[in-house]
């Protein structure tokens, strides 16, 4: 029986935004957060300990991290490579070029040989030598179209017409390393992918276009022992036999991730048997406090209890409170901004009622129906904040309707929908 550590999705070196630089290390805090996060991970593995640790793809939001960052993620792998625990770390749609080829962020690991680092950044099979006794891993980094077509035979096709013939490269290719599989070997598959029975998040919608979904049926296979995932952020077990995981992502990326549980899964692998169990990690929590003081008397009173009464301590914040236009200058922001000061951070989004929604329409009669000038004349007369051009609006419709020119000369009278000449050039200055 192997005991492996699977873990997810690092995207270590985003979400600066949410963070701010601490004074005594000159880092950003997300940074020390993220570092924190996979810090439990790596000593989890260390204590149990386990024979095998399974990296699933997106060690960083892109292909070209700041060098602080790759030191801060290889400090924290170095400690495996010191435990002589074999780890696989795969490549993911994050960890390529924008062309999709090769896995520029992980590849320095294989060019410099550091031992017990298998990098997965093609369709291949690895025989690994562990503590527990030998496993068989199929390493499927996220793939791209020009990793199994050519352009010229992809001329003149449909999108859904070239995934097609992608899944049809790929059941091909798949299908020729299961067949050299060892059936008395623990069988593993460790993949960077969407399937289409998954739970998705905001990543779905980053990979539009540059990827494409797999079959569950083309992983759920009886010759894998365990199907290892990565891409999707949110935990899920998709089959029990064999076990296919998701172990999600060890941190919080933004707000989509708000109530998603973070952490990593333990497994132990055999031969026709693995069980499965997920470790939640102590990851900062992201909280969305919404209030609506648009029909409150007392607006700011309203707004301070609110957040008086939010949880709210060491979390990244975000404020979104409605209003009205007429409350904005009741609203103290330095008030505001004291009562958000013991959050980790935090953001402020005020949102004017009459920019959300639509006021009812006033009820048009038979009469007024027929006449659209009344029924305009209505519409304004339901309609406070724009009793200032309410005249300007009549003449410019009735202008409309007549096809006329509207005359500067004539003489105003409400009543009929006339202006005068110094309202006619606020028109058309407007």
């Amino acid at each position: 029986m192997v005991k492996l550590l699977h873990l997810s999705d690092i995207h270590m070196g985003s979400g600066f935004s949410h963070g701010h630089i601490n004074p005594s290390t000159g880092l950003n805090t997300r940074l020390e957060d993220f570092v924190t996060t996979l810090t439990h991970c790596i000593d989890r593995a260390l204590s149990e300990p386990v024979d095998l640790v399974l990296f699933g793809g997106d060690a960083f939001p892109d292909a070209t991290p700041p060098p602080m960052v790759q030191q801060a993620f290889a400090q924290q792998f170095q400690r495996l490579v010191e435990a002589h625990i074999p780890t696989v770390l795969l490549v993911g749609n994050h960890d390529q070029h924008s062309q999709g080829m090769g896995g520029a962020s992980l590849c320095i690991y294989r060019t410099l040989g550091v031992p017990d680092i298998i990098v997965g950044d093609h369709l291949t099979t690895h025989h690994i030598e562990t503590q527990a006794g030998p496993v068989q891993i199929i390493t499927l980094p996220w793939l791209n179209h020009s990793t199994l077509l050519t352009r010229p035979e992809t001329e003149g096709l449909s999108l859904s017409a070239v995934n097609e013939l992608m899944l049809d490269r790929l059941r091909v290719a798949l299908e020729g390393e299961i067949r050299q599989l060892q059936p008395d070997i623990p069988s593993i598959l460790l993949a960077h992918l969407m399937t289409d029975t998954a739970r998705y998040g905001a990543e779905k919608f980053l990979a539009v276009g540059k990827g494409f979904t797999v079959p569950m049926a083309l992983l759920a296979r009886p010759c894998f022992d365990y199907v290892a995932l990565g891409h999707v952020h949110k935990h899920q077990v998709l089959c029990q036999e064999p076990p296919v995981v998701y172990p999600g992502s060890i941190e919080r990326v933004d707000f989509s991730e708000e109530k998603e549980e973070k952490g990593f899964v333990l497994a132990d692998v055999q031969s026709g048997h693995t069980s499965v169990v997920f470790c939640p990690l102590p990851v900062r929590a992201f909280k969305t406090i919404e209030v609506d003081i648009s029909r409150s008397d007392a607006p700011q009173t309203q707004l301070e209890q609110d957040l008086a009464k939010a949880n709210m301590t060491d979390a990244v914040v975000r404020l979104i409170y409605k209003l009205r236009p007429d409350q904005i200058e009741q609203i103290d922001h330095a008030a505001i901004h004291q009562a958000l000061a013991k959050a980790h951070s935090y953001s402020i989004h005020p949102e004017l009622v009459s920019q959300l929604i639509r006021p009812r329409l006033p009820t048009l009669t038979s009469d007024n129906a027929r006449d659209p000038i009344n029924a305009l004349k209505t519409y304004l007369a339901n309609r406070d904040e724009l009793a200032e051009l309410s005249a300007d609006m009549l003449l410019a419709a009735q202008a409309l309707l007549s096809g006329d020119d509207i005359n500067p000369d004539q003489e105003i009278n409400p009543d009929t929908t006339a202006i005068d000449e110094k309202q006619n050039q606020q028109l058309r200055l407007l």
